[in-house]
């Protein structure tokens, strides 16, 4: 399991599908990168298990531009209380996979 903490701005994509994701630092980004063949199950999605508060859910990173982004389902925004423009803290686990 390797662990990351960081805060971040929720953004709004307005795209085919609208969503709200939180861009990760590009600290975290390249570390993440460097993993990704140990955590990706394909497509360049990397799961992770991640917490905003006190909500806990899984879900799985993207890459985008140099970054990779989180989303964030409805229901997650709603227990947090999140929108677009909102910092929040993200603490954030990658489950590596056995070889």
């Amino acid at each position: 399991m390797v662990r990351f903490e960081f805060e971040a701005e929720a953004i709004h994509w307005r795209g085919p599908s609208p969503y709200f994701f939180v861009p990760l630092p590009a600290q975290h980004a390249d570390e993440i990168r460097r993993l990704s063949k140990l955590v990706s199950y394909g497509w360049g999605v990397i799961p992770v298990e991640a917490t905003i508060g006190d909500v806990h859910f899984t879900t799985s990173l993207f890459p985008k531009d140099q970054t990779y982004l989180l989303p964030l389902k409805d229901a997650v925004r709603r227990r947090c209380s999140v929108t677009a423009g909102d910092v929040v803290s993200v603490s954030m686990a990658l489950s590596v996979k056995d070889s």
